[in-house]
């Protein structure tokens, strides 16, 4: 690992372990530690004592194991061709299954345990106070658990039940063809999943409507197919939810998101009362185009864009810090530390894996992986990343393990806060006009996708999931009707609702993981509550902000959230997030 030494722009893997003889000798001890905690299964509940001891054990071992896979799994992203980088990763693989299979009885014992008994434990020894919220959080799920049988039944149906979306994967990303179509140069390309959004936002019409019409040519010649496999999916989620008697397939997936339906309709009616903006950005699209009529193949253009703008690592972290710098001093001490200390690892290599994340490291630090081109949006990428590793900083140094993760209702706040206040800084910095618009731009459309493009997802998921409960048959051309209708309510009379949009829904492969897409959009208008609160400078916010991060689950997210004065239930969060985005629509009309 010497080499991932170079420079403060890579990883230096010795902060997790010094050598590979180091990881080995940690693997190794591991593997003991699991057999230690094996000796409690079937006795778990028996007393105070096995449930501390045991929980004392899993602690330990889930600290050693964060390391432990991390170092397999960044080793295996930094070059992906190499051997033995793809040994260590399997290797830490197969341990997360022994790890898994190993502690595997802990919620079902706790789960199936006299109730009135696990709160005399928790009343009597204090030792088990660090481990009350995952106990109580099991006992809270415990009306949901089926008798040992059945969940042993449902157990043995998951891989049959995970089919539908298995099958849709491999029918669009391996067999799907799109077709070619004639580029801005006039040269013949191909058109594939990952370059689509790109011919989409070309300033040429023709390369935009042929990629439109090509994309939706493939989808609709097996829309009976996927309709099949997308309301088979329907179907066991229907029959799950209400097998674990939930009232319905959404009470179930919020309360599994710890969130409440109440968050989800409030969403949907703040955002539908708050349309007439989305369609009055649609008609200033329709103007800065300067077209008689727009389409939705024209939507990802920015008519502000000139061309490609270059931007050094050092210049880009010179951004950053300044937009972050309202955080205050120990929030930009840690990002110079971040930038420092290999904490990321910056840019494109052989093999290195494509995207970007941030993943904490229990003990250690966060570690960032990109890919940066020094295209000016990887400015962007690097503050949303350092936001998920800020959030597992804070919340890593101020729980335990247990509860430092936090849950995908808040995962995205913290990023987006960050996206949004540098978003804010490079327009009030910015001095040439047609650069502040196209920046303008960005930051509207950006909240336009994230807000109502998702809360049209959700509106979509939400209509054909409540069908399904009523017992209606649905088809795809039933599917399809539905998907347009709602792009006709979501971008009004101003554009042109091209046939083609009704096939939209069946390329969303979040459709397969049920009332998932509606956490963006509570996501985006937490993060805008939050960052005009920081923006607006309201004294003692950026510490009660720092002070919620540093939670991790201690709490639901809903409260975690009302922590700075954000409530999802509330039908006002999402009215300010349309405010918010018409002060931006009007400001970008001020300066053209």
């Amino acid at each position: 690992m010497d080499k991932l030494k170079e420079n403060k722009e890579s990883w230096n893997l010795t902060d997790l372990f010094k050598s590979k003889e180091e990881f080995h000798k940690a693997v190794k001890q591991m593997q003991e530690d699991l057999k230690k905690i094996e000796n409690y299964r079937g006795k778990l509940c028996d007393s105070a004592d096995n449930l501390y001891n045991c929980y004392n054990i899993y602690e330990s071992i889930l600290i050693d194991f964060d390391k432990i896979y991390s170092y397999g799994m960044f080793s295996y992203h930094l070059n992906m061709a190499d051997q033995e980088g793809i040994k260590l990763f399997k290797e830490v693989e197969n341990l997360s299954s022994e790890f898994d299979k190993a502690v595997s009885f802990m919620t079902p014992e706790i789960t199936f345990a006299d109730e009135q008994k696990i709160n005399q434990y928790l009343k009597e020894d204090t030792r088990l106070k660090k481990y009350e919220r995952d106990i109580r959080d099991i006992l809270e799920k415990k009306k949901h658990i089926l008798s040992k049988e059945e969940e042993n039944i449902l157990a043995n149906y998951s891989e049959v039940f995970s089919g539908p979306e298995n099958i849709y994967d491999i029918l669009t990303n391996a067999e799907f063809k799109f077709g070619t179509l004639i580029d801005e140069k006039g040269k013949e390309v191909e058109l594939t999943d990952a370059t689509y959004t790109k011919y989409l936002k070309s300033k040429d019409i023709s390369v935009r409507k042929q990629a439109f019409q090509l994309m939706y040519k493939k989808y609709s010649e097996c829309m009976n197919t996927i309709a099949e496999m997308y309301l088979t999916n329907v179907k066991q989620t229907v029959i799950t939810s209400k097998l674990r008697k939930y009232k319905s397939s959404l009470e179930k997936a919020t309360i599994h998101d710890d969130a409440t339906i109440k968050v989800y309709e409030s969403l949907m009616k703040g955002v539908n009362e708050g349309l007439e903006v989305n369609h009055e950005f649609i008609s200033l699209k329709k103007k800065l185009l300067n077209m008689e009529e727009i389409h939705m193949y024209d939507l990802y253009v920015n008519p502000f864009e000139q061309k490609e703008d270059k931007i050094s690592f050092e210049d880009a972290k010179k951004e950053v810090k300044g937009a972050l710098a309202i955080l205050g001093k120990e929030y930009t001490g840690m990002l110079n530390e971040a930038f420092e200390n290999h904490w990321i690892d910056v840019y494109e290599k052989p093999n290195k894996r494509g995207g970007a994340y941030s993943s904490g490291v229990y003990g250690v630090h966060p570690f960032v992986l990109m890919s940066f081109t020094e295209n000016k949006r990887d400015v962007s990428t690097i503050a949303h990343e350092l936001g998920h590793s800020m959030h597992s900083y804070y919340s890593n140094k101020s729980q335990n393990i247990i509860d430092a993760g936090y849950t995908i209702m808040v995962a995205e706040v913290a990023s987006t806060v960050n996206e949004i206040l540098l978003s804010e800084y490079q327009i009030k910095n910015e001095k040439d006009k047609i650069k502040k618009a196209e920046l303008l731009y960005e930051l509207i459309e950006m909240i336009r996708g994230t807000f109502y493009r998702q809360s049209m997802f959700a509106e979509f998921e939400k209509e054909v999931h409540e069908k399904q409960e009523n017992g209606e048959m649905l088809s795809a051309e039933d599917l399809n009707k539905i998907y347009y209708a709602l792009n006709q309510k979501y971008f009004g009379k101003d554009i042109l609702i091209d046939e083609e949009i009704q096939y939209e829904w069946s390329r969303i492969p979040h459709f397969y993981t049920d009332f998932y897409v509606y956490k963006y959009a509570t996501g985006i208008s937490a993060a805008i509550c939050i960052a005009t609160k920081i923006l607006n400078k309201e004294e003692g916010f950026v510490e009660k902000y720092i002070h919620m991060l540093s939670q991790g689950c201690m709490k639901k997210s809903v409260d975690l959230l009302k922590m700075v004065d954000v409530d999802l239930e509330d039908v006002h969060t999402y009215k300010i997030t349309t405010k918010f985005y018409k002060d931006k629509i009007e400001e970008l009309k001020s300066l053209i």
